[in-house]
């Protein structure tokens, strides 16, 4: 970070930051205008329920004599300044409670300051205790007084179902969808959108990706016991990032001042999967208090512990490489032929061990209403320990019966297979460290911020064994979703397999990022209309590597075969899968390994080819006016994100020379740097048709930089030089990077209707296009001028532009009676080449709540979506749909329990190739059933 610190201390706009920092926080200047901020005419005050215990973000607080309002902040609070003197009519509005009217007096230099209680107690108090009442209040509050399109999950609203982390927890969104892995939810895309056209923040701090070669943040390393709330804004302000193109992930963790008072809560769970009879623990806490320190200086403190062990499985089945011409002999004649089939169908049988252990700890430092201080910290570390057994069926490596072959089904002889195991222990760990403040002197606004994140990835002493077996008879009978496979009885004999080769493979990914921002925020009145004028900037300083060191070895395996690592048949509910191998005996075989072959050509190959390191500074300013005219409010503004870019990787070539018999590397290093700008307008429009009924619009340009392994600096070239008849000939081939890609541009348009009926509920209508320019796709580039002699040359390229058209639409409502009622759909016309596009998004919720009992069920739809291209055939993703259940007894006001049922139908992933019937993979995971309690304060 050496480099990123530099720039951060000589770049203009970094200097310019820095110094408007240090002048804020530490002149005497700056403590005359706080001190003269306090002498003018305001009104202040604090939203909170009837025990002073909550306090209400999102409430619209307004002044009917003078036509101003505002809305509630995190903390509850809000500010009047500059006002004439005189009694004024303060009107409070939140759904959920009944409207509130206070009169309030301002006199000349005095500020009115106190608490304003909405609701009845006994109606309130039933919203704010009780379940998904509170959160869906609190949240449609926010997403209605917003001043662009979000949509947001509560703390409150988490707890109703069977989330076990941040990317389920905002599965059921309007416009939101979830990849899994392992059936568990990890990356999140909005209106389908790919994952790393998405931005997340943690606490306003951009979170770096752990994985590596990605930019999109895996969620599920972000247990939901520390968040307070996930907000998702899909059409952005010029005040916010532009790396948005889906949109923006923002997540809230925990704040003492989000309650008042001291609160605790304790969570003890035990979960069951059923597929392969495994429990699991969980436990997790949270603690916040508020101390009083004198002269009205408040100190919140607030933590949260969450710690989760999950033993499971999964069953897999999939075609590698997918189906199309194969060459074979025929068994009859003896020649090659070219038939319609797959090259290999693998078996796959995985035993995961996942830990996930989050931790939050945040300090909030009020001096004053207008004076507020904060530190935020959160770490979590997630862990995978896997041991994945696999049979390879290698048909392109025998004899077919032509004469016995149908369109479903094929017999090889003389065929091969391959055992092989993958045991390997992968860590990822997110540290997010926030500092900042906001200030209010002068009737100017200060915010300014200070935050360092930091990602890893470690995949230590991952060993990957195969075991080859020859001349067997292999067959599959059926093509679909899982192929039936065939095979003659020697394949069950683990003594037909030899060691074939190991590779031992140590991984450290690190993604780290430094930042600082600052925001000026001012009200004035512009032809007897309020606004509130806006500007700021913000430094970014990233740096990313991949460190890959690999052992390949080849021989000197001393006649040892998978025989002396057999275990019993192996439980396998897709076919049979025979006989398994020990992971302890072969674990410890290799650790004590003698005599083994290292390819060193090969594990060059393997640790140069694939690391690499690169840095990107963003440097950002922008300016921005909101105007509230009437029913009409204006948000529009400029931005600017200028972006250095640099990598270093290396150039490997591998020479095989046939005719002297020799092979070599070449391994030389590359490096590339770039710069790049963009001016981003951005306007968002809301109009209150009524009090209940508003319409938005927004056009905004947003981008997306290029993925890390996308723009690195690599090339893996192999080159074959032979002799035929005397003439040689050289043959070359490469897989390269492409750190000259231009990021994606996209240009949004977004229109919206939102009715807002009496009680907590929403009905809305959406329609978003956007226009994406400099669409990333890898093709095969040898004939662009660049590569001469290369017979085939796959790098990522800039591919054209792609478009998209959708249509959201969304009811949630809370009904008197108790029931709930939470439906959403998203449908969207895109092109073709938009990869985890869905057609179609759907979401269901059904529930009842009363004093104790809730329950909900769930159902999630993600439609048919392109995934990648295989021998020039796409392979899509077929439609999802998981059924969920959890219900919550109220034992008392402080006690739960609960009961939650994950994955009721155990819905299945498919992937398949070109037509459904033709398998690409198939993986099933099993329910699981979760019975836990959960102990909180009031």
């Amino acid at each position: 970070m050496d480099k990123s610190i530099r720039a951060l201390q000589f770049h203009p706009l970094a200097l310019a930051l820095s110094s408007a920092l240090a002048l804020t926080i530490s002149t005497p200047a700056f403590a005359a205008d706080i001190a003269a901020a306090h002498s003018e005419n305001a009104i202040e005050g604090r939203i909170t329920d009837s025990r002073h215990k909550v306090n209400f973000q999102g409430a619209q607080i307004s002044i009917q004599e003078l036509g101003l309002s505002t809305v509630s902040d995190r903390y509850g609070a809000f500010r009047f300044a500059d006002l004439p003197d005189g009694e004024y009519t303060l009107v409070i509005n939140y759904l959920g409670a009944e409207e509130v009217r206070r009169t309030v007096r301002v006199s000349r230099g005095k500020i009115s300051r106190q608490d304003y209680v909405i609701g009845k107690q006994k109606v309130m108090d039933n919203v704010i205790v009780y379940g998904q009442r509170a959160g869906q209040a609190g949240a449609i509050n926010r997403q209605k007084n917003a001043n662009n399109m979000i949509a947001i999950v509560s703390s409150d609203a988490i707890g109703q179902l069977p989330d076990q982390n941040a990317a389920e927890a905002l599965q059921h969104l309007p416009g939101i969808s979830i990849q899994r892995d392992q059936g568990e939810g990890r990356f999140v895309g909005i209106r389908g959108i790919d994952p790393n056209l998405n931005n997340v923040t943690i606490n306003g701090l951009n979170v770096p990706s752990p994985e590596a070669g990605v930019r999109s943040v895996a969620m599920d390393v972000i247990p939901s016991e520390v968040i307070a709330s996930l907000e998702v804004s899909k059409t952005v302000t010029p005040d916010m990032d532009a790396s948005a193109v889906g949109g923006s992930i923002e997540v809230k963790s925990l704040s003492a001042f989000d309650r008042r008072g001291q609160n605790y809560s304790f969570t003890a769970q035990s979960s069951y999967n059923e597929q392969v009879s495994e429990t699991s623990p969980k436990l997790s806490g949270s603690f916040s208090d508020i101390y009083q320190l004198g002269s009205g200086a408040e100190l919140g403190v607030a933590t949260a512990v969450s710690w989760f062990k999950r033993e499971f499985g999964s069953e897999n089945i999939e075609t590698d490489g997918g189906w199309g011409e194969i060459e074979v002999e025929d068994m009859t004649t003896g020649e090659d032929v070219q038939v319609f089939g797959a090259e290999e169908i693998e078996q796959r049988l995985y035993r995961i061990e996942r830990e996930r252990l989050g931790a939050a700890l945040n300090f909030d430092l009020h001096t004053s209403l207008d004076d507020k201080y904060y530190l935020r910290t959160l770490y979590s570390e997630f862990s995978d320990d896997e041991y994945r057994q696999r049979k390879q069926y290698k048909f392109d490596k025998g004899a077919i019966d032509l004469a016995g072959r149908t369109a479903s089904s094929a017999s090889f002889t003389g065929a091969e297979m391959e055992r092989d195991t993958k045991d390997r222990y992968e860590v990822q760990e997110i540290l997010s460290v926030v500092a900042g403040g906001e200030h209010l002197f002068n009737a100017w606004q200060l915010e300014y911020q200070l935050g360092y994140s930091k990602s890893s990835e470690k995949e230590p002493d991952r060993i990957d064994v195969a075991f080859a077996g020859e001349d067997l008879t292999l067959g599959y009978e059926t093509s679909g979703e899982k192929p039936r496979l065939t095979q003659s009885a020697p394949a069950d004999d683990l003594s037909r397999f030899a060691l074939d080769e190991v590779v031992v493979e140590d991984s450290d990914s690190r993604d780290e990022e430094i930042s600082f921002s600052f925001d000026l925020s001012k009200d004035f009145v512009w032809r007897n209309h309020n606004a509130t004028m806006k500007f700021g900037g913000k430094y970014r300083s990233r740096e990313k590597s991949s460190k890959v060191r690999v052992q390949v070895y080849d021989g000197g395996f001393d006649d040892i075969n998978a025989a002396a690592f057999g275990t019993g048949r192996l439980d396998y509910g897709l076919g049979d899968f025979g006989p398994g191998l020990s992971r302890g005996g072969v674990h410890d075989f290799v650790k004590n390994q003698q005599g083994f072959e290292l390819n060193a050509l090969e594990s060059d190959i393997e640790s140069r080819g694939n690391s690499y390191t690169s840095e990107e500074d963003i440097f950002a300013a922008y300016a921005m006016v909101t105007l509230d005219m009437d029913n009409w409010q204006l948000v529009a503004g400029l931005r600017y994100e200028g972006t250095r870019f640099d990598t270093r990787g290396n150039r490997v070539e591998l020479i095989e020379d046939d005719i002297s018999g020799e092979k070599s590397v070449d391994i030389s290093p590359w490096q590339v740097d770039k710069d790049y700008n963009h001016w981003l307008p951005g306007i968002n429009v809301r109009y209150n048709i009524t009090d209940d009924l508003i319409s938005r619009f927004a056009y905004t340009q947003t981008l997306a930089r290029p993925g890390f392994s996308d723009s690195a600096a690599y090339q893996l070239i192999e080159t074959e030089v032979s002799e035929d008849d005397g003439v040689v000939s050289t043959e070359r081939k490469a897989e390269v990077g492409n750190p000259n890609l231009k990021p994606y541009e996209s240009q949004n348009l977004d229109f919206s209707l939102e009715y807002y009926p009496g009680h907590i509920g929403v009905l809305s209508a959406g329609l978003f296009y956007k226009d994406i320019d400099n669409f990333i796709v890898s093709k095969e580039v040898q004939d662009n001028g660049q590569w001469q002699g290369f017979e085939e040359v796959s790098q990522p390229v800039n591919g054209g532009s792609a478009s998209l058209t959708g249509l959201e639409l969304a009811w949630h409502k809370t009904f008197d009676s108790g029931f709930l009622l939470g439906v959403n759909t998203t449908l969207v016309d895109a092109d073709d080449e938009l990869p985890n596009q869905a057609d179609t998004l759907g979401n269901l919720i059904l529930g009842y709540e009363n004093n104790k009992l809730s329950l909900r069920l769930s159902t999630s739809y993600k439609g048919k979506n392109f995934q990648f291209e295989d021998r020039d055939t796409k392979v899509y993703q077929d439609a999802h749909t998981q059924l969920d259940f959890s219900g919550k007894y109220y034992y008392s006001d402080t006690v739960q329990f609960y009961l939650n049922a994950v994955n009721l139908t155990d819905e299945a992933y498919y992937l398949y190739h070109g037509s459904k019937q033709y398998n690409y993979q198939y993986e099933q995971y099993g329910p699981s059933f979760e019975l836990g309690f959960t102990i909180s304060s009031l």
